[in-house]
């Protein structure tokens, strides 16, 4: 997309990770115009034309070497939906689902509202999230976003639905969320794929070892893309509708493009597996890369992939294995607690998993001595010993991703300790583990004792009391002026300015301290403000994301959190915004 301001084009995504550069619009304020006035009712207002050029050749692959066996695995891009002949797998017109709201989850079960994207132009929704580099940092964003991804919501203008549920799906997999990216592919029916969606719907089966769900697609996909990966899939599943003596001659003809490589022998173990056939062996030996198929297919046969495969892949993988259910107990917990970091595995199913772990033949392993010591957190008679089994899985040299994982496993263990002086050293991190998983209600309980410090930073970013802060509290907070101190307070700021929870005076002058420039306009600012106006929660979430674009949290300027935080609070995610900011503080 591309967003013009005095002649000059200005890209969206190039001014993301910028928002903090550059001159001011308004020298005369550092606050937004506006600011400390009540926020506008949203009203649906026309989606703008998209800008002619900008638009990539082809969706944004997986890492390189994640892909099907085809020789064109990238899904491409449709302007239009591209219409494909099925006539012979069209379902009666009464169990049809429109292709007017797509999605797998409602507001009635969690979802965003229908019109999360409806008033935003279409193409350029799908162009943010092509280009959109994923993982980002926030755990809370990620759930965020990914609720709206998964969300049955009206297709906005200019694109179809079954590839506006393609976009969203290759997205879905890219943040390492493969149950939710194949939930989306499966809530269009297969006569109304188009050839995007066909592409991605496989990479959403392989990401989660599941290559019967390519059954329903295999003879539809066939009619319009002659690839490699559908040959292979029409031979597994014969072998699964139980004709196994059929599957050996399509396996024969899909070998014959790849020889008796190991992504054919991979597929004859399918085969060899569903149809009691002979055992098949898998050498990786010569194998330089690992792809979406070698992952898939050998997650669903238990076989094992060697290290130096799994080494070369981007965070989205390990997040695919960690909530894998073939994959043992003791493995996928090697893997959760980054996948927890990052929002894909939740608090109680990550209390699940070291269950299982401490259920298992595991003794000595780092996961079961994590699991026992899990158990202790809430099994424990005294306090003292629960906080010991607390700190024990807080400490350990693991990295920032683990740690933080592990606060995320011990949210509902911290939520039980009392409230006390006795504890305050322990404060920080157990209102940090508590926030986790939202649970800002028992973490409020520790206010009386965290009054200064991070615990009360955070603290006052999640209290859902919405009380005003005085500016001499966070100067205060920055204490010594050193540049982490200086970055937690500038964070906490923008978290506050966003939460309305500052008077402008005060705000506009910290600012000045603090060298924050709130009231800097550029393309991301003004289309993350116009989304919220128009009440396009779908969009804000997704162009939030577009300006956390960085390794970490250190790399996010102060302004994305402002500027987020405000328009998530006008779209009526409120709670988001406030676990954002606290998060900030968490992981700074």
């Amino acid at each position: 997309m591309k967003i013009f301001r005095n002649g000059v084009a200005l890209s969206v995504l190039a001014l993301a990770v910028a928002v903090a550069a550059g001159a001011q619009d308004r020298p005369e304020s550092i606050l937004p115009p506006g600011f400390g006035d009540p926020a506008p009712t949203p009203s649906p207002t026309p989606a703008p034309a998209a800008t002619p050029g900008g638009a990539p050749s082809t969706v944004q692959p997986l890492p390189p070497g994640y892909v099907s066996p085809s020789a064109t695995p990238t899904p491409t891009p449709s302007a239009t939906p591209t219409p494909v002949d099925l006539s012979a797998y069209e379902l009666p017109a009464f169990a049809r689902r429109s292709l007017a709201d797509v999605g797998a989850v409602g507001p009635d079960t969690g979802g965003l509202g229908p019109r999360a994207f409806a008033n935003s132009d279409g193409q350029m929704v799908e162009r943010l999230m092509r280009r959109l580099d994923a993982p980002i940092p926030s755990r809370w964003l990620s759930i965020a976003l990914r609720r709206a991804l998964v969300s049955r919501v009206d297709t906005p203008p200019r694109v179809g639905g079954a590839d506006f549920a393609a976009e969203r799906a290759w997205l879905l997999l890219r943040m390492g969320e493969a149950d939710a990216a194949r939930a989306v592919v499966q809530a269009v029916d297969v006569a109304d794929y188009t050839p995007k969606l066909f592409q991605v719907a496989m990479q959403a089966m392989l990401a989660t070892g599941d290559p019967a769900g390519l059954c329903p697609l295999v003879e539809p996909a066939l009619t319009v893309a002659n690839d490699t990966g559908w040959l292979f899939a029409r031979a597994m599943c014969s072998a699964f509708a139980g004709k196994g003596p059929q599957a050996i001659p399509l396996l024969r003809t899909a070998s014959r493009r790849t020889g008796r490589s190991v992504d054919a022998l991979l597929a004859e173990k399918v085969i060899g597996a569903a149809a009691q056939g002979r055992a098949v062996t898998i050498e990786w030996n010569g194998v330089d890369r690992l792809t979406a198929w070698r992952l898939g297919l050998a997650t669903a046969t238990g076989v094992a992939v060697p290290d130096e495969l799994l080494a070369q892949g981007r965070p989205q993988v390990a997040l695919w294995r960690a909530t894998a259910p073939m994959i043992a107990p003791d493995v996928r917990a090697t893997l959760a607690d980054r996948a927890a970091a990052q929002g894909v595995i939740s608090n109680l199913a990550l209390v699940d998993l070291y269950s299982e772990v401490e259920a298992s033949d595991t003794a000595n392993s780092p996961a079961a001595t994590a699991a026992r010591d899990l158990r202790g957190a809430f099994t424990e008679k005294t306090v003292d010993g629960r906080l010991k089994s607390l700190r024990q899985l807080w400490g350990g040299d693991g990295d920032r991703w683990t740690r933080y994982g592990r606060l995320v496993l011990t949210a509902r263990a911290a939520a039980n300790i009392p409230a006390s002086t006795d504890y305050a050293e322990d404060a920080p991190r157990l209102i940090a583990s508590m926030l986790t998983a939202g649970l800002d209600r028992p973490a409020i309980r520790w206010e009386r004792v965290a009054t200064s410090g991070d615990g009360w930073a955070m603290l006052t970013l999640a209290d859902p009391r919405a009380r005003d802060v005085a500016p001499d509290a966070i100067e205060l907070y920055r204490g010594s002026d050193t540049s982490r101190n200086t970055l937690k307070a500038r964070m906490l700021l923008a978290g506050l300015t966003g939460l309305g929870r500052l008077s402008p005076e005060g705000a506009q002058n910290l600012a000045k301290t603090f060298e924050v420039r709130f009231g800097q306009q550029n393309a991301w600012t003004r289309a993350i403000d116009a989304a919220a106006t128009r009440g396009d929660a779908g969009t804000v979430l997704l162009l939030y994301a577009v300006g956390m674009q960085t390794g970490d949290w250190r790399g996010v300027p102060p302004e994305v959190l402002y500027h987020g935080t405000a328009a998530l609070r006008r779209v009526g995610l409120g709670g988001e915004a406030r676990m954002i900011a606290a998060e900030a503080i968490a992981r700074l």
